[in-house]
This record gives structure tokens, sequence and C-alpha cells, in this order.
């Protein structure tokens, strides 16, 4: 059985259909087709990588400096107050292409990020966690 077809691939492609609000040879930028807001925007990568530790690190300063100026469009260009910067890696990832929600936020919008309840650390969880997280990082550095 064939996989479906990478629909941002093919919005890069131009086979489907997107509101593109920047280009270059790296990155597209492109209206979400079902935003929180008006204005919501996805910065994808022309290059398919699933999450964000797949993106090649020489990619990543760009990635991140046009999503810096993507925020500072939406906002200054739809008079927001503010922003939401997201990136899902795996859950709630709704197409397996690398994607950053630029997401403008007023005020009293009544959007609340956080929707369940918080999970506060009980006794050592919270350096047991950290731990965990530096020789993870270790491993990584090598």
């Amino acid at each position: 059985m064939a996989s479906k077809p990478c629909t941002f691939c093919q919005i890069i492609e131009g086979a489907v259909d997107a509101v593109r609000v920047y280009e270059d040879d790296a990155v597209v930028a492109f209206l979400d087709h079902r935003p929180v807001f008006h204005g919501h925007t996805l910065l994808v990568p022309k290059l398919h990588v699933r999450l964000l530790s797949d993106l090649p690190a020489e990619r990543v300063p760009h990635f991140f400096t046009t999503a810096q100026r993507l925020e500072r469009a939406v906002e200054s260009g739809l008079d927001a107050h503010g922003s939401m910067i997201l990136v899902n890696n795996v859950v709630s990832q709704s197409v397996p292409h690398l994607h950053l929600h630029v997401i403008p936020r007023r005020f009293k919008d009544g959007l609340r990020f956080w929707l369940g309840p918080r999970h506060p650390y009980r006794d050592a969880e919270a350096e047991d966690t950290a731990e965990r997280i530096r020789r993870a990082l270790a491993e990584q550095l090598g």
C-alpha cells in the first residue's frame, strides 16, 4: 500500500493551493487552512523532515531567523498584542512534516494555551526528571 503524499510537500511543489505569505529557497510560510485566529501562519522547511530534531543543524539558524521575522510581521501586520509560537513533534502533529505555528494573540481572545491540568513535581521528582534530561543531553553531545 502506498503511503499518503505529504500535504506540505504538495504545497511546496504547487500541487496543492495555499495562501503563501513568504517563500525562499529553504522555507515557505502560508496561512493555516484551519486557523485558530485569522493570521495563523505555518512555517515549513522545503526539505521534508518530520521533526525539529530531524532538521539538519546547518538549516536550523535560517528556519528560526525566518520564524522571528514571521512572528514580528504577523504581530505588526495584524495589530496583535503578541503571538503563540508552537511546534508539535508527533503528538498533535496533523501533518508529518516539520511546521512551526505563528498564531496571533490578543488580550482576552479567549484562548487558554494550557487546556489540561498541570502536574506539579512531588518530592525528588524534579531532580530525577532533570537528571534524566541531563543524561540524554550528555549522550547527544558525546
